[in-house]
């Protein structure tokens, strides 16, 4: 496996919409299972494709604490959501930075899996928050789009002074809640 680079706000190309996966083979895999070492790495708990400079529909995702349910969501598409939940969210691509986002509380989701399985799905709590904070980055949105101008001049600004305090080469710093 191969540990990816993860693009980093306000990089354009974070805001390519990704194109659906056609091919369902070895290397397909093979990718999925290197965005998973990245997402955990990270550490987060969800990667989008477009994250890693990779602009195809393909989301990696486990909510949990241990790494022992991961989640692969190929070509999704939202049928249905349902209510609104106010949460707090970080994202590997806008490292260190947390801040409420609006997001439907239970989505219906129809993606393939790995081998190409059509599959649907009915989804509540974080799994649900995440798979819609992922499928906005297929999108080209981020989280930050969801907050005013004005935060996100401050967003773009901060991390520009931390890149340049650590160094294009070091790792940035890590925050203890999940990044999605």
């Amino acid at each position: 496996m191969a540990r990816l680079a993860i693009l980093e706000y306000p990089d354009p190309r974070l805001r390519t919409r990704a194109v659906p996966v056609t091919t369902f083979d070895a290397a397909l895999k093979q990718r999925v299972a290197d965005m998973f070492e990245t997402m955990y790495e990270a550490p987060g708990i969800g990667l989008a494709a477009s994250q890693v400079d990779w602009h195809e529909r393909v989301i990696v995702i486990d909510i949990s604490d241990d790494r022992s349910q991961p989640e692969v969501f190929i070509n999704p598409e939202l049928l249905k959501l349902e209510g609104r939940a106010t949460g707090e969210e970080g994202c590997l691509s806008v490292p260190g930075i947390f801040d409420d986002v609006v997001r439907a509380e239970r989505v219906q989701v129809r993606y393939h899996d790995v081998e190409g399985k059509v599959r649907e799905r009915d989804l509540d709590g974080m799994l649900a928050v995440c798979l819609q904070h992922e499928i906005d980055h297929l999108d080209g949105k981020l989280f930050v789009d969801y907050l005013s101008e004005l935060k996100r001049q401050r967003i773009r600004k901060k991390l520009e002074k931390g890149r340049r305090e650590r160094g294009a080469s070091a790792a940035p710093a890590r925050a203890s809640a999940p990044r999605l």
